[in-house]
C-alpha cells in the first residue's frame, strides 16, 4: 500500500499547493493522503474569533476541491475539517474517496485552559466508541485525531479488528516533539501495526504563547520502529507499507494470540 503525508501550514482558500502535490502523489501511485491537523482551517485559536458564517463557507470550499481532487484522481484523501451543522461548529475529520465522503467527528478533544476546543466544538460527549475504519484494496484502516492517541479506550474498540495502519493527523506544538514520538512508536508496538502521522509546521503567536507547529511527520513500523520522518520545512513524503509485515510482526510477538486463549 503506498501512501503520502503532505507536511503543510494552514492554507485557508487557497487550492494550489493541494492541487500541485495530489497530482505529484498520483504520478507516484499513492492511493491514500493524508493532512495535518488545521490545514483547510485557521488553528484553533483563530477560529475563536470567526463568525460561524466564515467558517462554514470556508469548509465548503475546501470539501468541494477535496471532493473533485478525490474522484479525478482516484485517491482516498484523509483531511481534518471544521464543519457547520445547524450553525454548530464540529471537529472533524473527513474521508474523501472517488466515490463517496465520510466524515469521523472526533470522540476526545483537548480541555486545557490555554487550548480548550471542548469546549468551543459541539461534539457530543458521550461513551467512547471505535475510530472510523476502511480498506483501501484490502489495507485496513483505523482514523484518529492526534489527541485521542492518548487514551487506551480508543484502542479497545480496535482490538478485533486487526488494523494495518493507524492514520493520525496531529497538531503537535510546543517542546513535545521527543514525547510525541516516543507514544507513537510505543503504540505501533504494542498493536502490531504502522502508524502514519502528519503534523502541521508554521506557526501562530498570541498574547501568551508562540505556538510553533514542529511538523516531523512520520512513519512507524508494527515493531515500533521510525521508519521514515521529515523534517520541520513544507513537504511530501510517500511510503510503502506491507499486510505481510503487520501479520508477520502480530505472529513473532504473539501479543493477540496472548489475549485471545484468555477469551476463548
Amino acid at each position: 500500500m503506498r501512501c503520502a503525508v503532505l507536511q503543510l501550514s494552514a492554507q485557508g482558500m487557497s487550492s494550489t499547493k493541494l492541487y500541485n502535490y495530489i497530482r505529484i502523489a498520483n504520478s507516484k501511485g499513492v492511493k491514500v493522503l493524508l493532512l495535518g491537523e488545521y490545514i483547510l482551517n485557521p488553528f484553533f485559536k483563530e477560529l475563536e474569533s470567526l463568525s460561524v458564517s466564515m467558517i462554514k463557507e470556508q469548509a465548503e470550499h475546501q470539501s468541494k476541491v477535496l471532493r473533485e481532487l478525490s474522484s479525478t484522481y482516484n485517491m482516498t484523501i484523509i483531511a481534518p475539517l471544521v464543519i457547520v451543522k445547524k450553525q454548530q461548529v464540529y471537529k472533524t475529520i473527513a474521508k474523501f474517496a472517488p466515490s463517496s465522503t465520510a466524515y469521523y467527528q472526533q470522540q476526545l478533544l483537548i480541555n486545557y485552559s490555554h487550548w480548550n476546543e471542548e469546549k468551543f466544538f459541539a461534539n457530543e460527549v458521550k461513551a467512547i466508541e471505535s475510530p472510523m475504519v476502511f480498506k483501501v484494496d484490502g489495507f485496513k484502516f483505523a482514523l484518529m485525531s492526534g489527541f485521542e492517541l492518548h487514551f487506551d479506550e480508543i484502542f479497545a474498540g480496535l482490538s478485533s479488528k486487526n488494523i494495518d495502519c493507524i492514520l493520525l493527523p496531529s497538531v503537535s506544538t510546543f517542546d513535545s516533539y521527543e514525547r510525541w514520538k516516543s507514544l507513537i512508536l510505543s503504540r505501533a508496538f504494542a498493536h502490531n501495526c504502522y502508524i502514519l502521522r502528519a503534523n502541521r509546521i508554521g506557526s501562530y503567536t498570541d498574547k501568551d504563547f508562540d505556538w510553533k507547529f514542529y511538523g516531523d511527520s512520520l512513519l512507524a513500523s508494527p515493531n515500533g520502529e521510525l521508519l521514515n520522518h521529515l523534517g520541520n520545512k513544507e513537504e511530501l513524503m510517500i511510503v510503502d507499507m506491507s499486510h505481510t509485515d503487520v501479520t508477520s510482526s502480530r505472529r513473532s510477538w504473539g501479543f493477540k494470540e496472548t489475549i485471545r486463549k484468555r477469551e476463548s
